[in-house]
């Protein structure tokens, strides 16, 4: 196998360090920035093509899963043959969807484009892949910063990309918008170049000898990896909910637009934050009990946002408040991943984690949809993302993990 040079190879370990995340960070900044706004042109969409808003929240719905499941998918090839290929085809996808999405009259060309090109391109360009090149380049005490500065910039994006799509949907429509951002798609292929390699795996966890699929038997056969699936489940259900139907849910409390872009954009300011001090957290305390604290703070932060007089400050508010633990989750789970079984197969493990985290997303942004048809109002999918957070907490509990010390010392005995 012919081997290429890393950015480490040519460059001191600082400068190549930073290389690696920010370009891993700008190109999670594009994607999810994209991704994480498309709830925005729900109701234009709407008005331009009567394709009803559970027909648009369906196609979103499809979004959620097919960004899940090219993870593994995308994951596996980038583990296999280097990042580069992945990448770049998630770039061409995105930019082809958004770019075909003004054209479609259809609920099934909508859930094409949208639901399948859009969020398939997003996948390839997201967490499984660019964590797993990122970690296979950094010596373990650096992976956690690293790992909470790419989901930060991610959280960037969503604070750029909502006020922008917001602008550019009042100032010239959303068909300019949606060619504006199918534009900015392509930016990702420049931006992706120094993870395009594959790089040696270091070793750690546990990993096997057998290959991939003995190292699937592995981790599927360890309860503590359900647990992770569990947990990122019912986080994704929360995640696309709001992502989806925020916008809605201002709407029907007679406030304007602009409100929903700032909440949004607001969720990635908070998360910026939340994901920084994700990644710090991580390298001093248990990741299962930081991952409690996070789905529990959202059961309680729903509930105060159920019983506060709607206005702009509590939708601020509350936006901030989620947007800490918005994908501060992402470090943690990763991590866990990473630390009970190795590097070799993470953009693989931590992919699959994904994907049950978008099927949880699935409902998430179908439910919500349905819910609003029948019922006119969202407060059915509100109690149940209380319990549902709830149970994410406690869910993460009987995880097996060794402390950050006791970590560290074995590393250290190896």
């Amino acid at each position: 196998m012919t081997s290429h040079p890393t950015p480490s190879a040519s460059a001191s370990p600082a400068a190549s360090f930073w290389l690696l995340v920010l370009a891993a960070a700008s190109v999670l900044m594009v994607t999810m920035g994209v991704r994480m706004t498309l709830g925005l042109y729900v109701a234009p969409i709407n008005q331009a093509t009567g394709l009803g808003i559970a027909g648009i929240s369906f196609a979103l719905a499809v979004s959620q899963i097919m960004w899940g499941v090219s993870q593994p998918l995308f994951g596996a090839v980038a583990d296999r043959y280097g990042p580069g290929g992945s990448l770049f085809a998630g770039a061409a996808m995105m930019a082809v969807g958004l770019a075909l999405t003004p054209f479609v009259d259809s609920r099934l060309g909508l859930t094409l484009c949208l639901g399948v090109l859009v969020a398939a391109g997003a996948g390839a360009g997201s967490f499984s892949v660019l964590l797993g090149a990122v970690a296979a380049r950094l010596p373990a005490d650096r992976r956690a910063f690293a790992s909470g500065f790419i989901n930060a910039g991610g959280s960037f994006g969503q604070f750029v990309f909502a006020p922008l799509s917001q602008w550019l949907i009042a100032g010239f429509g959303w068909v300019t918008a949606l060619f504006g951002l199918a534009a900015v798609t392509l930016l990702t292929i420049p931006l992706a170049w120094p993870l395009r390699h594959k790089a040696e795996h270091p070793e750690g966890g546990a990993a096997v000898s057998g290959g991939m699929g003995e190292q699937l038997r592995v981790a599927f056969g360890d309860r503590s990896y359900w647990c992770l699936h569990a947990g990122f489940l019912t986080c994704g259900f929360h995640i696309a909910f709001l992502a989806t139907h925020l916008p809605g849910a201002v709407d029907l409390c007679g406030l304007p637009g602009s409100v929903s872009a700032n909440s949004l954009a607001l969720i990635g300011l908070a998360n910026i934050v939340g994901g920084l001090a994700a990644g710090w957290a991580c390298q001093r305390y248990r990741m299962k009990w930081l991952l409690f604290g996070m789905y529990a703070s959202r059961a309680v932060m729903v509930g105060l946002y159920l019983v506060a007089p709607k206005t702009d400050l509590t939708f601020y508010l509350f936006a901030f408040g989620l947007g800490l633990t918005w994908l501060a989750t992402v470090p943690p789970t990763a991590g866990l991943v990473g630390k009970l079984f190795g590097l070799r197969y993470l953009g693989t493990l931590f992919g699959l984690t994904l994907l049950s985290h978008q099927i949880g997303a699935f409902f998430g942004a179908w439910l919500g949809g349905l819910a609003l048809v029948e019922f006119g109002n969202y407060d059915s999918m509100w109690i149940a993302d209380i319990v549902l957070a709830s149970l994410a907490a406690l869910i993460n509990v009987p995880i097996r993990e060794a402390s950050p010390a006791a970590t560290a010392t074995a590393c250290a005995a190896r």
